[in-house]
């Protein structure tokens, strides 16, 4: 959740570190702070946003060539200038940033405070910082080993950095369920942060840590690292293929009105080298080793969370319509804490922007420890769940700094579609006919999306008449069902108004009562699909006085008879309609939101990595 950003080398830390913090503020913005050494340790923090900390810190001194910043979302402690990171030892030498959990903080603390120790905060990050300082005077050992051992008495998610006054060439960093990157610079400096975005000005090489691995870098230009059981490793030094250029608004009022018009270009980029409907072709080269066990499996299991689950049960829908294969869409979260029954020929799909995913991380190692084959649908190269799982699938969708998802659904979509495919046409499941004519509609798709986005315009005209509703009804049928859940969801999460995601035949099984001339529904009712069906549930809707907002395929007169409001998108195939039908949907809430002076970008109480639970 939280965003941590580190230096060391000879430039001086601050602007650095202030810049990645802007870069990460989507991780977490409800305080931020900064520790910088030269000859003293000066730890600056506060409440709000990192716009809060430049202004408390004008005037201040800055300078020091190594340094560790961090932008919080908070979980232990509320939001304030205490909370906030970074946190300092009883001694104030050390001070740490921390992303993740310390579950058993309580017991450790209550431990410390018998051997004299204070504390401010009423943070678990604190308590850490107490340790690793506690075991470094008794045990007498330098700031490496304290902190390789202090990680043995933790029970937890983390991902930190810490810093020492009185061995001011060095840092030193660990993870455990959160991630973590070192970036390798030039003349001996080094960069860590939570993802690539603060690196990749400054330098390609990077290296990403494994769960329970420390590091320690330092100014004569070394790299170390081992684990908390104190076997050495040798760094494995990637390239990070991520431009500068994604990571900027390129003119947008917000990055989330960027990613949704970004579409067209990260679909299309999704399918590169995988679709060639030409001759006939789609294939997955992540998964191809895999391809036998998916035609034998008994059934698939698909594992996520928020709207990557909704981008699931688009996958469900299509899987089993097309492979025969029994699928199974499970929370994440859910799946985690229960006794599920796993079979080792069963396939489980873990889907997840960022790869990081708690949940989806700890879904996925239950799913392994009973033997089962592990797919992984992710969009960060490296990323935790990209090397957990045995294969899988990049959606290849760009970097997505909007908290809301936009570009990362349609192309999770894009994925499973693919994957849905290949499995079917080699299992032998689905019609030729059938076959091509979905692999050209899939080719289609990125010019369909490209005429979707000109209805812009018109929803920002129909969000001007709803941007005061208090709630929202959303319907849809067969695979336009879960489009409605995450269109809802959508609408939640930026611009703070109650709406809910159904079934169109369930809306007879309660929902109904909730219908007036204060509720706007939302209806896809492309022609696909239980196209009738679907008619008669608008007109449900109007008989008791409801505003209908309708998503018709480009031609409709039957919809344009009722409906108060009418959204034309280009026409395609059932099983891809929420790829197009999304679009409509994305640019609602976003001008809803912007129209009720919303945050877009950072909407309340969310971050857009949720790597804790």
């Amino acid at each position: 959740m939280c965003g941590i950003v580190g230096y060391i080398g000879n430039e001086q830390a601050y602007p650095i570190l202030i810049k990645g913090l802007k870069r990460l503020e989507y991780r977490g913005y409800d305080s931020a702070g900064v520790a910088l050494l030269n000859d003293n340790l000066k730890v600056y923090k506060s409440h709000g946003k990192v716009s809060e900390l430049e202004k408390l810190i004008t005037g201040k001194d800055l300078s020091g060539t190594i340094g560790i910043a961090h932008t919080r979302w908070a979980t232990h402690g509320e939001p304030n200038d205490i909370n906030a990171h970074p946190h300092s030892s009883e001694s104030k030498n050390l001070a740490i940033i921390h992303n993740g959990i310390i579950e058993n903080y309580g017991s450790l603390k209550e431990e410390l405070m018998n051997r004299d120790h204070s504390f401010t905060s009423q943070t678990d990050t604190e308590v850490l910082v107490h340790l690793i300082e506690d075991i470094q005077l008794n045990e007498k050992v330098d700031l490496l080993e304290a902190v390789r051992i202090s990680l043995n008495h933790v029970i937890g998610a983390y991902a930190i950095v810490v810093i020492d006054k009185n061995q001011p060439d060095k840092l030193i960093a660990a993870k455990k369920g959160s991630p973590l990157v070192i970036g390798i610079g030039e003349e001996n400096e080094f960069f860590i942060a939570s993802d690539a975005t603060p690196i990749v000005e400054y330098t390609k090489n990077v290296v990403y840590l494994d769960d329970e691995e420390v590091a320690m870098v330092n100014r004569q230009g070394e790299l170390r690292i081992k684990t908390i059981r104190n076997k050495e490793k040798t760094p494995y030094v990637q390239k990070l293929e991520l431009q500068l250029s994604a990571i900027e608004k390129s003119g947008f009022p917000h990055f989330m009105l960027k990613e949704i018009y970004e579409q067209p270009r990260s679909i299309k980029d999704s399918m590169r080298g995988r679709l060639n409907a030409a001759k006939g072709i789609v294939t997955l080269g992540g998964i191809i080793d895999y391809e036998q066990k998916f035609i034998n499996a008994r059934r698939i299991i698909i594992v996520a969370c928020g709207t990557s689950w909704h981008a699931g049960l688009v996958g469900e829908y299509m899987l089993e319509d097309l492979t025969r294969i029994p699928v199974e869409v499970e929370y994440a979260s859910e799946f985690r804490y229960r006794n599920p029954v796993i079979y080792e020929d069963d396939i489980v799909i873990a889907i997840s922007q960022s790869g990081e995913t708690a949940d989806t991380l700890a879904a996925v190692e239950l799913a392994k420890s009973k033997g089962a084959t592990i797919i992984g649908i992710c969009n960060v190269v490296g990323s935790s769940i990209a090397r957990t799982t045995h294969a899988g699938s990049y959606t290849h969708a760009g970097p997505e700094i909007g908290v809301a998802s936009t570009k990362a659904f349609t192309a999770q979509v894009t994925i499973l579609s693919l994957l849905a495919l290949s499995i079917a046409d080699k299992k032998g499941s689905i019609p030729k006919n059938r076959f091509y004519q979905l692999l050209a509609e899939m080719e289609a798709l990125p010019q369909k999306v490209e005429t979707a986005l000109e209805v812009n315009n018109q929803i920002l005209d129909i969000s001007k008449i709803f941007k005061f509703a208090q709630n929202f009804l959303y319907l849809g049928r067969g695979y336009n069902f879960p489009l409605a859940l995450e269109g809802a969801l959508k609408l939640k999460e930026i611009s703070y108004i109650h709406a809910e995601g159904y079934p169109a035949a369930e809306m007879k099984h309660g929902p109904i009562a909730l219908i007036d001339a204060n509720m706007p529904v939302v209806v896809i009712a492309t022609r696909r699909g239980s196209y009738d069906k679907v008619i008669s549930n608008i007109q449900e809707v109007k008989a008791r006085k409801g505003s209908v907002i309708a998503i018709v395929s480009q031609g409709d007169t039957a919809v344009a008879q009722m409906a108060d409001y009418v959204v034309e998108i280009p026409d395609t195939d059932e099983a891809l309609v929420p790829i197009v039908a999304s679009i409509p949907l994305q640019l609602l809430s976003y001008h809803i939101a912007v129209l009720r002076g919303c945050n877009v970008d950072q909407p309340r109480n969310l971050a857009k990595s949720v790597t804790v639970e």
